[in-house]
């Protein structure tokens, strides 16, 4: 014997509710995503892609600088108190003031001689972020030293002093971490 009542089925209402769920998530996913900020690092003063597929030719001409000559940040320094969840560890920065700072690299052969010749750069970064990196290209040599003047600095907190000098074939690098005081 045939039945002939009328079964309601929800299974295209669950289907479609399902799919508006999915739809709705993510599209808010999307959304969120976009709204948060990417900075690229700045290690070895280029963008990481290009770093990452030169390394090896970064590398070698790192060995080749650092096997004949030195780079000396001449500038007051001082030790602060990193702390984290697990432990304190006390790291040598250099100290910056608000308002216009002045560096002074030397770079040497290995018998002391200063290099007059060298194309230098300079880049102040924050260690995440790029929007307040200042740079300064073919930093002029004076009386033995690169001097990197009219840097002005404002916000307190963490920064890195970054700089690059070549030399003929020979690509040298030096990173040091800075510190400005809060008021």
């Amino acid at each position: 014997m045939a039945k002939n009542t009328k079964e309601k089925s929800y299974w295209p209402h669950m289907i479609m509710g399902f799919l508006i769920i999915g739809l709705t998530l993510g599209y808010w996913t999307v959304k969120h995503a976009a709204s948060l900020p990417v900075q690229e690092s700045n290690e070895f003063m280029m963008k990481y892609q290009k770093a990452d597929k030169h390394i090896n030719e970064i590398l070698v001409q790192k060995a080749r600088f650092d096997k004949m000559y030195r780079i000396d940040l001449q500038a007051e320094r001082t030790m602060h108190k990193i702390e984290n969840s697990k432990a304190y560890k006390t790291l040598s920065s250099v100290v910056l003031h608000e308002g216009k700072n002045r560096f002074v690299y030397r770079i040497t052969d290995s018998s002391g001689v200063p290099i007059a010749d060298a194309n230098v750069t300079f880049l102040l970064t924050r260690p995440h972020t790029d929007k307040e990196d200042q740079m300064l290209n073919n930093v002029p040599y004076k009386e033995g030293k690169y001097l990197i003047e009219n840097v002005e600095i404002t916000n307190p907190g963490r920064y890195t002093l970054q700089l690059r000098a070549v030399i003929g074939d020979a690509v040298g690098y030096s990173e040091i971490p800075a510190y400005l005081e809060p008021k």
